[in-house]
């Protein structure tokens, strides 16, 4: 048994939370936000700090870097040097700064769609262009398409690429073995790799995720990875992340990039809460983990019997379900609406991701095992209402 309650039905309702700004009756499981009440250590040293009554500007402490050291050594079994890393203010926004800097205009960035949607706008907002390679469903779990891959990666206008991992949203894991041939693949065609890991603590227990420059020493000096607390720990409004470069002139050209674009200076709260989740926080990270897997059994076992006619994706990361609709409709985007207009229930249309995402709907499933069933039961009933309606 947990210490940590994950069971405490949270009524989030007015309190200016992005996720919870709907109806009375409506149920939202879209955004990545989670249900639960974060780490206590978390709690006691944001209060600790609100005690003190003062808060002047504040620069980035030592300890700072070597709790993020700590945390990656002790459940990743990688310990990056303190070196080579950089506070920011979000994931998001180190993304499209380094975009700005290690990339030019015109040039192409790569992804492998579908994808976490806000990687579109990093490249579209400044003015470089998309290019996928898609990845393959594979009855039920998705590939990489490696000869697509390395010829997309082999056009010289491919600057950079944009890897999640693990990836969201369809939950996979990517191996050592395929991080491997990845950043072989970007070094021999001089793409600098950008490494998303902010899903990377919220695995299944026998699926750990592998830092993408921890596999070797190519991977290391070709990449940078960006990972936080804030979906981990559910404190995303602390606005911290940590940007990890183990190339000096790489590092100096982002470090560069997140100054200019004021991305370096922390709130009040930000140090002594990600200091406080990774020193404090790890029996509560795997009690969340437990939780999110028994969740995601429930939801599979929910839909193998009640709604055979979807499919749910394999995934062994992130608390968001991925599932295939097509054999109800190639639009989810109407299936959505309909469901939320029948039922309340908010979850997301899976077009925003890109490649083959009008298929699918991606559900958030961190919340009480109470609240998910009420969403399954509300799953169940718009689709069998839309199924109705349409033939």
């Amino acid at each position: 048994m947990t210490k940590f309650d994950f069971s405490e039905m949270i009524d989030r309702r007015h309190t200016n939370s992005v996720k919870w700004d709907v109806k009375d009756n409506e149920l939202p499981m879209w955004v990545a936000d989670m249900d639960f009440r974060t780490a206590p250590g978390i709690v006691k040293a944001i209060q600790d700090k609100a005690v003190t009554g003062i808060f002047g500007y504040e620069e980035v402490p030592e300890a700072y870097f070597e709790a993020v050291q700590h945390w990656y050594a002790t459940e990743h079994d990688w310990a990056p040097n303190t070196a080579w890393m950089r506070f920011a203010t979000g994931v998001v926004p180190t993304i499209s700064s380094a975009v700005r800097r290690v990339s030019n205009v015109g040039d192409n960035v790569l992804i492998q769609a579908p994808v976490y949607n806000i990687f579109y706008n990093s490249i579209v907002n400044n003015g470089r262009h998309i290019l996928s390679s898609d990845l393959i469903d594979q009855n039920g779990t998705y590939a990489i398409d490696w000869d697509d891959l390395n010829a997309k990666m082999a056009d010289p206008l491919t600057t950079m690429m944009i890897l999640c991992n693990p990836h969201n949203p369809v939950g996979k894991v990517w191996t050592a073995a395929e991080l491997t041939r990845i950043g072989e693949l970007a070094a021999a065609n001089h793409v600098t790799v950008l490494s998303d890991e902010i899903h990377g603590d919220i695995t299944d227990a026998d699926h750990p995720y592998t830092p993408f420059a921890s596999v070797n020493d190519v991977n290391a000096q070709n990449s940078i990875t960006c990972v936080s607390t804030s979906k981990t720990f559910n404190v995303a409004a602390l606005h911290a992340a940590t940007v990890i470069i183990p190339n000096e002139a790489l590092r100096n050209l982002v470090d560069r990039g997140l100054n200019t674009d004021e991305l370096a200076e922390p709130n009040a709260f930000a140090i002594p809460g990600v200091i406080a989740a990774y020193t404090t926080g790890a029996d509560w990270v795997h009690g969340m983990n437990a939780q999110v897997t028994a969740n995601k059994q429930t939801l599979t076992k929910f839909i193998t019997k009640h709604l055979p006619e979807l499919q749910v994706i394999e995934g062994h990361a992130t608390y968001l379900v991925w599932i295939d609709c097509r054999n109800v409709t190639h639009d989810t985007t109407a299936l959505c609406d309909f469901i939320r207009a029948q039922t309340g229930l908010f979850i997301t249309a899976g077009a925003v991701y890109g490649g083959d995402g009008h298929d699918f709907v991606r559900i958030n499933v961190a919340c009480p095992a109470e609240r998910l069933k009420d969403g399954l039961h509300r799953l169940a009933k718009g689709v069998d209402a839309f199924k109705a309606q349409n033939d």
